[in-house]
């Protein structure tokens, strides 16, 4: 068993290695940092081997997730100084990091939306709890069954052919263990919505009720596309004024207009 672990082990670490073609943006690293607050999401364009098959499969740019925590709830979880995020690393499971950790890769911040700080609190208690959890790559499979089934399945039949990961509650992936501490506090992401009769206000009535997805179906890019999450533009933020920019002429002479 201790074999099959190292050998593991040996291909997440190769899995999850950085392309050497992968050119870092550093422009707005800094203005990402200042507008962080605990509770938001960091999704990540990842340059590794598995970063390119989870943007393949979900056609979207976006191939990790993280929670912002702050540092002093990470000290708390047991981090060292300098550790605000948590995420699950392909080779090392849930484990707390530091802004090092995404510097120089594309960036993008999803906020929730009226959380009280009593929720914040409970959001990040529960995804910190699962530091040392180990990473499922069992749901990775399932998702790609989910996302390109062979042969051809309907959509609405797909979810009762998926096993949803390992079935053991120490694994994790990024998107999910996000997903999962959303639920939690019952934050929605993409959550199934459903009109239901509503006979003890009149015959006719109908009201809206809203379904959870399994936290295991959910992609890093499912914070993107929920209407309740708020993207953030750090260069938005201190207050952005176009006629402030310097253009350089039409006739390529750098000439500014």
């Amino acid at each position: 068993m201790k074999a099959l672990e190292r050998c593991g082990y040996r291909i997440s670490c190769w899995l999850s290695r950085p392309r050497p073609w992968h050119r870092p943006q550093s422009a707005t690293v800094g203005e990402v940092w200042s507008c962080l607050l605990p509770g938001d999401v960091l999704l990540i364009e990842g340059s590794s081997r598995l970063s390119t098959v989870i943007k393949y499969l979900t056609q979207s740019s976006w191939s990790h997730a993280a929670l912002f925590v702050g540092s002093e709830a990470a000290l708390r979880a047991g981090g060292h100084p300098g550790t605000a995020f948590v995420e699950a690393d392909l080779a090392e499971g849930v484990r707390l990091v530091g802004y090092d950790e995404f510097s120089g890769y594309p960036l993008r911040i999803c906020r929730p939306v009226g959380l009280a700080d009593n929720d914040i609190q409970q959001l990040i208690e529960h995804a910190t709890q699962r530091v040392g959890h180990r990473y499922d790559l069992r749901n990775i499979f399932d998702l790609a069954r989910y996302l390109m089934p062979l042969p051809p399945v309907p959509v609405p039949w797909r979810r009762g052919m998926l096993a949803l990961g390992s079935g053991d509650p120490t694994r994790a992936i990024c998107s999910t263990l996000l997903a999962e501490a959303f639920q939690f506090i019952n934050y929605p992401i993409l959550p199934i919505e459903e009109w239901l009769r509503d006979e003890k206000r009149c015959a006719e009535c109908r009201r809206r009720v809203f379904r959870r997805r399994h936290f295991s179906l959910f992609t890093p890019r499912d914070f993107d596309l929920s209407p309740y999450f708020q993207i953030i533009k750090p260069g938005l933020g201190a207050g952005f004024d176009p006629h402030r920019l310097h253009w350089a002429s039409s006739d390529g002479e750098g000439e500014v207009v």
